[in-house]
């Protein structure tokens, strides 16, 4: 790593780090970025969250997970833009039946006090999904959250049907974090996104994390449904590295994916500094229009930003 990166792990503040993040930009040209993956929601339930990564709970997979950025809410969204993310996402997710609707309201909320915030919204397999779904795309929602992990669900559930064909309608792009790490779930897996996707192949759905440790089984998917796309949320840094490498041999798929790789990072919820996510992009050396497409061009016309 060249000697002006900061590198994990180091403390370096929020100023010093947003002039690393511009000379990241600077060298691609970029008049920004447009980060995917990234969450804010109610305080007290991020909170809760931060506890559960603090208690090394077995989502995470046993790991030690320091959060990096703790700060307030509106410091949070500063930060980000101190970082030049033109356009950011407010990932939340439910993890039990009657919490989704109101996360929505929430969201709603969020979304006209934050500016640079794509209105995200979230669903759960259970009665009176498709309703709220179609209320949330009505009040603006430009992109849907799913969690495949922590709400401990078959995405491909009958109850699920009809949102995910209201979606695809829609055209509004769904995160999903659909693979097996950093811990597998009942229903993580490339098996139940494929069942998705054969009832809904106009679906755009973002396959969170790059489909770790799936990563090749998931690249199957995207480059058979055309709809399908991956963020890069945490892949290719040292601490995913070091227990869910990415197979080298899989390099040349994704370059060729190229025009359907998103940046996303995780942001606030990662245990190191922000632009270690980009710096690892940047040394796979895939090229700078792979990196300028992926920092910024995809994510900015599939937004319409």
């Amino acid at each position: 790593m060249d000697d002006h990166r900061v590198a994990p792990g180091d403390p370096a503040g929020p100023d010093t780090e947003a002039e690393e993040v511009r000379r990241f930009r600077a060298r691609l040209g970029l008049p920004g970025l447009v980060d995917v993956h990234t969450h804010f929601m109610p305080e007290r339930v991020l909170r809760k969250v931060w506890d559960y990564f603090d208690a090394l709970g077995p989502m995470t997979g046993g790991l030690e997970w320091p959060i990096t950025y703790r700060q307030e809410e509106a410091e949070r969204a500063d930060i980000l833009r101190e970082f030049g993310v033109r356009a950011f996402t407010a990932m939340l997710y439910p993890h039990k039946p009657g919490m989704a609707r109101w996360l929505n309201g929430w969201a709603v909320g969020f979304a006209r006090r934050t500016p640079g915030c794509l209105h995200t919204a979230t669903l759960y397999p259970e009665p009176g999904v498709e309703a709220y779904v179609r209320e949330a795309v009505e009040a603006g929602a430009r992109v849907f959250k799913a969690h495949v992990q922590v709400g401990a669900y078959d995405p491909a559930d009958e109850l699920l049907q009809p949102a995910w064909g209201l979606l695809a309608e829609a055209g509004i792009p769904v995160v999903i974090h659909c693979g097996s790490g950093p811990a597998p779930g009942k229903h993580t897996g490339p098996e139940p996104i494929a069942r998705v996707l054969a009832r809904h192949p106009r679906l755009r759905l973002i396959v969170a994390h790059m489909g770790m440790p799936e990563y090749e089984e998931f690249f199957d998917l995207a480059e058979r449904y055309a709809q399908v796309r991956l963020d890069t949320t945490m892949a290719f840094t040292d601490f995913t590295e070091a227990f869910l490498p990415f197979p080298r041999r899989a390099l040349p798929r994704l370059a060729a994916l190229g025009d359907r790789v998103l940046l996303g990072t995780d942001f606030p919820n990662i245990p190191y500094p922000y632009v270690h996510q980009l710096h690892a992009l940047e040394r796979l050396d895939l090229g700078e229009d792979w990196l300028r497409a992926v920092c910024h061009d995809n994510a900015a016309e599939l937004f319409e930003l």
